[in-house]
């Protein structure tokens, strides 16, 4: 008898909570929302958007697609909601997906969605079905526009937006920016006119996120006999204008912005920090990173005061700090790595003071053009406990420059770090201390010409296994215990070409 009573109300209590939840919210299919992706359905959303203040303060789109020829506006304390139960992914589109369609060439036209104060938008996925691939890609305004405190945008996946997320066109604080997925065109996030603590968490910019959709395909299949596949040919396509016009996270004045794990590829500049007309603004980023793109992070003016710092991040490009930046940035725990075209990783340009501790710099100028890692021209520069390293690229017997200090630097040191075979040249008239810094010089202590082969490898952290099948691929025999001068007497070649067959290769190796 006791389990029947407590089943019935179980039942009681589950029948009065759907009872009080269908209260809590507005379902745009009541308003006229067709969900079928022909139908314009703009009007019937906005309609059950300025009905949700008065019905529990949430506009519900069941699972299905909504084209939208105009733009939305959801009022204040509403949350815009689609079916999905967590962040949804374009490769499995079975739920809440927005079809936009306006404001089509013209990046000056009204957002497509605006959040009003202590509003959110949630559990989307949002689609441009005309956008193109480049280089005929398509300006579109804004997907989603902040205009106010407190607003969230949470669980969202966009394809193909040109301009994601604002957050800086309009006042805004304490906006929550969480659970976000795109490959954007030109701008990811942009913040500016953030007067109280902005937060940026888990965001993810990809052109995975438009390759691998299940929706109208707007790009291009690769030409009959393409060799590499199709993800190889939309790279192709995408990452170079990414690396011309994308700025992944855009950054003004906001006091402050909290940024954690995010991140960006193929960007033009990764993150950006600059006066966009409000002022300077400061940052906490961590657990963050910016990968192959000309500039990881450019800092042209951040707050004198606080600055920008970063923590466990990652850089697969460059950090400049541009002439006019007055303020700190500050770089710890973190790594630095290359790609074919990365030549300095560090360059201070300005007046400010750039803080450098326990980073691990792995190789750069990979041209070759006899370009430092860290070049410091104006400004201050404190580096401690960092570790310089070319283990699979570069010239494997040349020295490089670790640091440089140009003319105009004023004042700065280097201490407890260890380079390998590099050098720190100091020219300019500021003052520099050196002290407690280690540097493997291999040319003093070894004739690598007479070095056993597996020796060298050791040193320059090579694998052996690696440099072997490099010479045999390039018809020239070798055992691990041969020095490279019985290499070259072996193969009847110079020692010289026997050292310029594995660095030639070595470059391209990751």
């Amino acid at each position: 008898m006791k389990r029947i009573v407590i089943s019935i109300m179980i039942i009681a209590f589950a029948i009065a909570g759907f009872a009080q939840s269908k209260n809590d919210f507005v379902n745009v299919k009541k308003y006229g929302a067709k969900a079928d992706g022909l139908v314009d359905d703009t009007y019937a959303i906005q309609q059950a958007l300025n009905d949700a203040p008065n019905k529990g303060g949430i506009c519900f789109l069941p699972s299905g697609r909504y084209r939208l020829n105009g733009n939305l506006i959801v009022p204040e304390g509403v949350t815009l909601k689609g079916s999905y139960d967590g962040v949804p992914h374009p490769l499995h589109p079975i739920g809440t997906v927005l079809l936009i369609y306006g404001g089509k060439n013209n990046a000056d036209a009204k957002p497509a969605i605006t959040l009003k104060s202590n509003s959110s938008v949630k559990n989307l996925i949002i689609h441009y079905p005309e956008q193109q691939a480049p280089p005929q890609v398509i300006p579109y305004p804004w997907t989603i526009q902040i205009d106010g405190v407190m607003c969230q945008v949470v669980d969202i996946a966009m394809t193909n937006p040109y301009q994601a997320i604002d957050a800086g066109s309009k006042w805004s604080e304490l906006h929550l920016m969480r659970n976000i997925f795109a490959c954007p065109l030109k701008i990811g996030i942009y913040v500016d006119q953030c007067t109280d603590v902005g937060r940026i968490e888990n965001v993810h910019f990809n052109p995975n996120f438009w390759k691998r959709i299940c929706l109208e395909q707007t790009l291009p299949m690769p030409p009959a006999g393409y060799e590499g596949g199709k993800d190889k040919f939309w790279n192709d396509l995408l990452a170079p204008y990414l690396q011309e016009n994308l700025v992944g996270f855009k950054i003004g004045r906001t006091d402050w912005e909290y940024i954690s794990n995010s991140f960006v590829i193929f960007a033009k500049q990764g993150f950006l920090f600059d006066d966009f007309g409000f002022g300077e603004g400061n940052a906490l980023v961590t657990q963050s990173g910016s990968d192959i793109g000309p500039v990881a992070v450019q800092v042209n003016k951040v707050q004198k005061h606080s600055g920008v710092q970063f923590t466990n991040c990652q850089f697969m490009s460059t950090v400049k700090i541009g002439t006019e930046n007055t303020g700190p940035v500050k770089i710890s725990n973190s790594g630095f790595w290359v790609f074919k075209d990365t030549y300095e990783q560090i360059v201070q340009e300005g007046s400010g003071t750039l803080i450098l501790n326990a980073c691990h710099f792995s190789d750069w100028d990979i041209p070759n053009a006899g370009k430092p890692c860290i070049r410091a021209s104006n400004g201050r520069l404190i580096v401690s406990n960092c570790e310089f390293v070319r283990p699979w690229t570069g010239d494997i017997y040349a020295k490089k420059q670790a640091v440089l200090f140009e003319k105009k630097f004023i004042a700065g040191t280097v201490t407890g770090s260890l380079f390998h075979n590099d050098t720190i040249s100091n020219i300019s008239d500021g003052k520099v201390e050196l002290m407690a810094n280690i540097i493997e010089d291999a040319a003093s202590n070894i004739d690598l010409t007479k070095a056993k082969l597996i020796d060298i490898c050791k040193m320059y952290e090579f694998k052996i296994t690696d440099v072997l099948t490099i010479l045999k691929s390039q018809g020239v025999k070798a055992e691990p215990d041969m020095s490279i001068e019985e290499i070259a007497k072996e193969n009847k070649i110079s020692a010289m070409d026997v050292f310029n067959t594995i660095s030639s290769h070595l470059k391209d190796m990751k």
